[in-house]
């Protein structure tokens, strides 16, 4: 069964760890996700993009095929699934659909109009139990075209959409969507500190986790942050290992052509990164 991210989230800020978001683009990613976590006795949540919901067409698929997955995998530790980067309408869509967690991103709109947007998501989301998250000061690099330079949130922004009752809050700290740039400077933790101070004990959401360095990430979750994005990362293993095994001639071999094993090494390398990750955000045995 879904669950929101909320008492997850609350908790991996008391325990000082990070819970992954791992975004998910088909049966394989989930299935390969989804067992990683049982495995290692790990709570997760399943990100969705707008972009990926609709090529898997449509939020319902999504919802219903998780859910499945969760009761055939005989699944037990906490999953969410969570949209990510949604827009007004997409968070509509996912309460509808079944999703038990939403982000809305409103961070290209003025302040004032992510607080009443926000605000009246967060009614809608809390009335059925959903958690949700908000973002302030936009997350660099791309994220299905929607294009950001890494902007450091301000502080009091922050507290403003904080203070709106959302379960826990994406703000940019220099971080960015895809490969990071060799000119990139780095996590802005005096922003962090300063968000932190005034929000309290509210889970930060850290995105474009690929890519950052270990010791960044661990300095980050002794700041607060409590949820850690991956999507990049998986991509790149998963064409890694596909790239390998049609190199290798593998699909011409016997059944090699059979998509169930020619997607077989890419699974499997999913399955590596998630665990890597997991160990290193420290979400491992706390389901």
């Amino acid at each position: 069964m879904l669950v929101s991210a909320t008492k997850m989230l609350n908790d991996a800020v008391q325990g000082k760890y990070a819970v992954g978001q791992f975004n998910i683009n088909n049966l394989e990613w989930t299935k390969a996700i989804l067992t990683t976590a049982q495995e290692n006795n790990s709570p997760v949540i399943l990100g969705v993009s707008e972009g990926a919901g609709k090529y898997m067409t449509g939020f319902k698929t999504v919802a219903a095929m998780v859910s499945a997955m969760i009761d055939e995998l005989n699944i037990t530790v906490p999953v969410a699934l969570h949209l990510d980067h949604g827009t007004y309408d997409g968070c509509y869509k996912c309460i509808e659909a079944g999703f038990s967690s939403v982000m809305f991103d409103g961070s290209h709109f003025p302040i004032d109009e992510n607080v009443s947007k926000t605000s009246e998501l967060v009614k809608a989301c809390h009335d059925k139990g959903i958690s949700i998250e908000a973002e302030v000061g936009s997350i660099g690099g791309e994220e299905d075209g929607v294009v950001g330079a890494g902007e450091i949130a301000d502080p009091n922004e922050c507290k403003k959409i904080a203070d709106l009752g959302v379960d826990f809050l994406a703000a940019g700290i220099g971080n960015i969507h895809g490969k990071y740039p060799d000119n990139w400077q780095g996590l802005d933790f005096d922003a962090l500190a300063k968000t932190k101070d005034l929000i309290g004990d509210l889970p930060l959401v850290l995105h474009g986790g690929t890519g950052i360095p270990a010791d960044m990430i661990k300095k980050a979750i002794s700041l607060g942050v409590a949820k850690i994005n991956v999507n990049t990362e998986c991509q790149l293993y998963f064409q890694e290992a596909t790239r390998k095994y049609i190199e290798a001639g593998k699909d011409l071999q016997g059944k090699g052509f059979d998509p169930r094993k020619l997607l077989a090494p890419g699974y499997e390398a999913i399955k590596v990164i998630v665990k890597e990750k997991m160990e290193l955000f420290g979400s491992i045995n706390k389901a």
